[in-house]
């Protein structure tokens, strides 16, 4: 046999600093807004370099293609102004761009060169005559103090219409043959999957309505867990076993939009004074966050509950 090593003697933890409380203490309040507006500037950010800076791209090309007046050789009848290119041809005065030996109206350069402390940076040295006229469009009809508002009227309308079009029998069938096409992919139906669950408990018209927050034993005896009381349980469930039954929604932690539905006896809950807001943030905690003490008593519908795991007996509210 061999002899069992000997267990080293446990060193207590050293007792934070007062300057490593107020650290952590610092820490703990800053970092709530601080991950905040981190997230809300990451989200602008991709909106902004995958959404809005692509449209309005494609928007400014396709003006610039529909309206430059961009000449490529100096028209007969046009009237020369000197040596250097410029010349006035039905009244406008064209000058010849840096690079691709075309011409442009002067009012174009004027504008683009007065403001061009306004433009992007990579739009602020224009050379070919297309490059003017995109910095001209962009100065002169697309702001930003436009285009962003236009966006966002874009983006609800077609979200009203997309709606619209789902609500119908159509736009359903669209729906669930997409979904079924996307479920035949390896790897996007797993991801496709998670992102769904997660919008459509955020996004969807949810009916169901937390009632109250109870403490249950599950999954096993003598482990309690938070859940939500959504509803009386099922008639048939109530009639067969001749007892009053709720059903309970069982969040999981740190992600309360998933979790489990069990229906369990009445008696065997354990009502709380705990808000929906105070038991979701306890849950997304880990436990970490507890609400403070609310003063008040807990309901316990059967006592014998509760005097089993903690050796006393327990007062019934409901006497």
């Amino acid at each position: 046999m061999t002899a069992k090593p000997a267990e080293l003697p446990k060193t207590p933890a050293k007792p934070k600093s007062s300057l490593q409380r107020a650290i952590w203490r610092g820490s703990s309040i800053i970092a709530p807004p601080l991950v905040t507006l981190l997230l809300l500037i990451w989200i602008a950010s991709a909106v902004e370099q995958y959404v809005l800076f692509p449209l309005e791209t494609a928007a400014r090309s396709t003006i610039v293609w529909l309206t430059a007046d961009i000449l490529d050789i100096r028209p007969e009848g046009a009237t020369a102004n000197g040596d250097n290119g410029v010349f006035t041809f039905e009244g406008f005065t064209y000058v010849p761009a840096k690079i691709g030996h075309k011409f442009l109206p002067i009012h174009v350069v004027n504008h683009v060169d007065q403001k061009v402390d306004l433009l992007p940076k990579d739009m602020r040295n224009p050379l070919s005559a297309t490059d003017y006229y995109e910095a001209y469009v962009k100065l002169r009809y697309m702001p930003r103090s436009f285009t962003i508002p236009l966006l966002l009227l874009v983006l609800l309308s077609a979200l009203f219409f997309v709606g619209r079009f789902l609500a119908a029998g159509v736009g359903r069938l669209l729906v669930t043959g997409f979904e079924r096409a996307i479920n035949q992919l390896p790897l996007v139906r797993n991801l496709y999957s998670s992102v769904k669950q997660v919008t459509d408990f955020v996004l969807s018209e949810r009916e169901i309505e937390f009632t109250r927050v109870v403490a249950i034993e599950y999954p096993r005896v003598g482990v309690w867990s938070l859940g939500f009381v959504t509803s009386d349980s099922l008639p048939p469930l109530r009639s067969a076993l001749g007892e009053e039954m709720v059903s309970v929604f069982v969040p999981t932690s740190p992600m309360p939009m998933t979790g489990f539905t069990v229906n369990i006896r009445k008696r065997d809950a354990i009502d709380l004074e705990l808000t929906i807001d105070q038991a979701v943030q306890f849950i997304v905690s880990c436990g970490v966050v507890c609400p403070p003490p609310m003063g008040a008593t807990i309901r316990v519908n059967n006592p014998a509950l509760i005097e089993k795991h903690a050796g006393q007996p327990l007062q019934d509210e409901s006497a």
